[in-house]
């Protein structure tokens, strides 16, 4: 038996999906995966395989992007000085890195402010508000972060300083009292699209300001890598405007990517002639985020504005380092966390997963509570002491709304924010256990028993004879991959492995599978962390796969294989 469920996509409309294969000429298993993403005509088709940057949408349809144009050329002509804010993470550091070179282009009069994670937490803060005014600021443009800075901004307006906000979090009820609020999360705001990331947000910015001033869009192209590199690694969904961003950033960084990132891509030993979205998940964003797990994420701006290739390898380098000690951090704690569950002989009866410790690194606990959702599959936040109080990170499952359940326990806390799968938190010490109490009941009481269990969802069963160059050529430009737009997984019933099938590496699986009929069909296939099915191999019972369809490159040769994601045995024909 798996321990994790398959689920065939919901029914789709057959009528629509026989449309689309009488005007398109392709399988119809792809047809049905477009209708899937909501594509049912030609039109919708083409705009999806072929995205244009002419379909980006008007950015003055965002509510006070007006009023931010105007504040910030009311800024460049009187030659004031302007303070680029941005969170330590990969998506703020993107943001900042944007907004800061594009006024740089402008007029010199910029600078930029990354918080301290340790002394400063996240988001405004007063001491960055103080340094402003320390020098001269009087206007803050603060991204991917501020939705929720009510005090610090009336702090800034009493100091003579104004704000533009530039979030994509969920906002309170009340806005703060800044020039302009841009949030298409707003309940006001009637942009088409709602899942910009912080950085897409500062890109809006950037494109409404280049309209302004008759700045031809063209001069904006040098950052839609930087915007791609922000969607991979805040985990939004691959859809709407951020597949087109998402889009042409990935052929901007491959075809002409800033000093930084050639940077990163030297110290993380890439050398694939085409990055893809997993690249950034797992070598770029990484180490972009180290710099700010570990010291400060200024670094990460430093790196990602030099010019010169001298000071990108050094910062490169710096960075590198950071994230060999950000991947000690991490094993050793999560390796605590996973000895304190197992430990609990309660835990098991628990819907939700909240571990608490004071020595943790509060750098890590993000990375620490996705590989413990990861493996225990609940509601999980892992929490840490940091300059006298508790700070959290929390990582949720699907379908699972962490965001309004740490909302129910706000009466705890000290602040909170984030989204459906991830979020922030603060809390008093005492407050702990009546929490993790509070935090549980919530969850218990709102989860479905079928989000505690790992779900891969069928988009379509195939068998082997359908896997041909041509399938394969059209299924590459369903890419980018991401949230709302992932990877196709497919279902074949009644393989066989050949004989050959192995472990490899760390618990891994090499296969050769077979589906017999008139003609055998044989595929390569590997299958990452499964080893333990090599004992049903053994067996030559017949076998039911899902997988992702991918390419192996070795020795030269480019073919098709099988990414397998689970095994179970062919309960059907084994009887």
């Amino acid at each position: 038996m798996t321990d994790k469920r398959w689920v065939s996509f919901p029914n789709l409309n057959h009528s629509i999906i026989d449309s689309l294969h009488e005007e398109l000429k392709i399988h119809p298993v792809l047809c049905s995966l477009l209708v899937q993403r909501g594509i049912t005509n030609f039109e919708e088709a083409r705009n999806f395989f072929r995205p244009s940057l002419e379909m980006l949408h008007d950015p003055f349809l965002m509510k006070d992007m007006d009023i931010a144009v105007e504040r910030i050329n009311t800024a460049i002509a009187a030659k004031e000085k302007i303070m680029v804010y941005g969170d330590y993470d990969v998506d703020g550091t993107t943001a900042v890195s944007l907004m800061y070179l594009f006024l740089r282009s402008l007029f010199a009069n910029v600078e930029f402010y990354i918080p301290n994670r340790y002394s400063e937490g996240y988001g405004v803060s007063i001491t960055g508000i103080d340094v402003a005014k320390q020098n001269g600021c009087t206007l803050i443009i603060a991204l991917d972060c501020g939705i929720k800075a009510m005090e610090k901004v009336d702090y800034a307006n009493s100091l003579g300083i104004d704000f533009i906000i530039c979030d994509h979090h969920r906002p309170s009820a009340t806005l703060p009292a800044a020039v302009a609020v841009l949030d298409p999360k707003r309940n006001d705001c009637e942009y088409p699209y709602k899942e910009l990331t912080g950085c897409g947000i500062g890109f809006k910015l950037a494109q409404a300001i280049a309209q302004n001033n008759n700045i031809p869009f063209s001069d904006l192209d040098q950052y839609l890598d930087l915007v791609a590199i922000s969607i991979a690694a805040d985990i939004v969904e691959i859809l709407g405007e951020n597949r087109i961003l998402m889009h042409y950033g990935l052929k901007r960084l491959n075809q002409n990517p800033r000093q930084g990132l050639k940077a990163i891509m030297h110290v993380g030993n890439i050398d694939k002639k085409q990055l893809d979205v997993s690249d950034i998940v797992f070598v770029i964003a990484p180490r972009i985020n180290a710099a700010g797990r570990i010291e400060s994420g200024n670094q990460a701006v430093e790196l990602l504005t030099a010019k010169d290739v001298e000071r990108a390898i050094f910062h490169g380098g710096e960075i590198d380092e950071k994230n060999t000690t950000r991947k000690e951090l991490d094993q050793n704690i999560t390796e605590h966390a996973f000895q304190m569950i197992e430990s609990d002989p309660d835990f098991v009866n628990r819907k939700s997963t909240v571990v608490f410790h004071t020595e943790w690194h509060k750098g890590v606990i993000g990375i620490v509570a996705s590989r413990l959702s990861d493996r225990y599959y609940r509601p999980t936040i892992v929490l840490t002491l940091t300059n006298g109080h508790v700070a959290g990170s929390a990582r949720s499952v699907k379908d699972f709304d962490i965001y309004n359940a740490i909302e129910s326990c706000s009466d705890l806390l000290d602040q909170f924010g984030g989204h459906m799968y991830a979020a922030g938190l603060t809390m008093k010490e005492e407050n702990v256990p009546a929490f993790i109490e509070k935090f549980e009941k919530i969850v218990a009481q709102t989860i479905e028993t079928n989000s505690l269990t790992k779900e891969i969802t069928v988009d379509a069963v195939l068998d082997l004879k359908e896997i041909t160059p041509k399938f394969y050529k059209i299924l590459k430009q369903f890419s980018p991959f991401g949230p709302g737009n992932m990877a196709p997984v497919f279902q074949t019933n009644n393989l066989v492995d050949s004989g050959y099938g192995r472990v490899v590496g760390n618990n891994h699986l090499k296969l050769s599978l077979t589906q017999d009929g008139p003609v055998k069909y044989t595929f390569d296939a590997i299958a990452f962390q499964l080893g333990e099915h090599i004992g049903t191999l053994e067996k030559k019972v017949p076998l039911d796969v899902v997988y992702h369809i991918d390419e192996n490159h070795f020795n030269g040769k480019t073919t098709l294989q099988l990414n397998v994601k689970d095994i179970r045995v062919n309960e059907i024909v084994s009887v």
